[in-house]
């Protein structure tokens, strides 16, 4: 019997659901992995902004990596918020350590509301520490320019900040462009070629946790054995589906729809 895939989710709590580790669990399970999670941060949120936020000793960040990891194993790790420069350090320590080989990385820095959830000065942290150790680097046209320290806005800075953040160590860059204007297009660089993937584009305001989905859908095809061009092809049609049928929850910017093909299978286009 083919073992079970896992994953693990190194990440913040979103109170509100639509994002952070609750965002990454549902993926998972939505794509037939079993998840995991080390909180790092746990923050009082909703659709409309960040209101609070209480970062986890890196220490205890470490125990919940280990006790996962030691007992039930990992295919994969995903990392997204981890706030500060001292539990970034202990992420990478502890990935190091426990010999982790597939990681992916979300360089969350901000909240789709704009609110800040990265120390300014981790940045540097996270490029140095944890970027070299990761098969796969997820950064968006923002989170690209403060990597790369130039403003990304375009297809061909998107090459340009793919090569640049390579160069810092990932395997893997797939640079977001969901801020571009026209059909969305994210760009995947191996070092020698880029790959675009485009797919079209849902006019909607529920877009809460899209970078933290596709993120978590990538590693969620790793888990699975995937190819990384194969893993970030099939994230990309579960994110463009889950935006398509994003949920009108909230005040603001309600979160994407995880289940879509589950509902759809069951004949259930939209939520009951």
């Amino acid at each position: 019997m083919k073992g079970i895939p896992r994953a693990l989710t190194i990440a913040g709590s979103d109170s509100g659901g639509g994002a952070g580790i609750q965002a990454d669990l549902k993926t998972f399970a939505a794509l037939g992995v079993y998840g995991m999670s080390a909180v790092t941060a746990l923050t009082s949120q909703n659709t409309t902004g960040v209101f609070g936020v209480v970062e986890i000793d890196p220490a205890f960040v470490s125990s919940q990596i280990r006790a996962v990891v030691t007992d039930i194993g990992v295919d994969v790790v995903k990392t997204g918020m981890l706030a500060n420069a001292d539990i970034i350090r202990q992420v990478a320590r502890d990935i190091r350590e426990l010999g982790i080989a597939n990681v992916v990385v979300d360089p969350v820095m901000v909240a789709k509301s704009g609110d800040p959830l990265l120390r300014k000065d981790a940045v540097d942290t996270m490029v140095r520490e944890l970027f070299p150790l990761a098969l796969v680097v997820t950064p968006n046209l923002h989170e690209a320019s403060a990597i790369v320290g130039w403003e990304v806005v375009d297809a061909e800075g998107m090459e340009g900040a793919a090569k640049g953040i390579r160069e810092m160590g990932p395997r893997f860059v797939v640079v977001k462009g969901g801020h571009l204007a026209g059909s969305p297009m994210d760009l995947l660089f191996d070092g020698k070629r880029f790959r675009r993937y485009e797919n079209e584009r849902w006019e909607t305001p529920h877009t809460h946790g899209t970078g933290c989905t596709f993120a978590s859908a990538i590693a969620a095809g790793i888990a699975q054995g995937m190819a990384v061009e194969e893993a970030v092809a099939r994230a990309k049609a579960y994110i463009t589906e889950a935006i398509r049928h994003g949920l009108p929850l909230g005040k603001g910017q309600g979160p994407v729809h995880h289940f879509h093909e589950l509902y759809r299978l069951a004949g259930r286009e939209e939520w009951p």
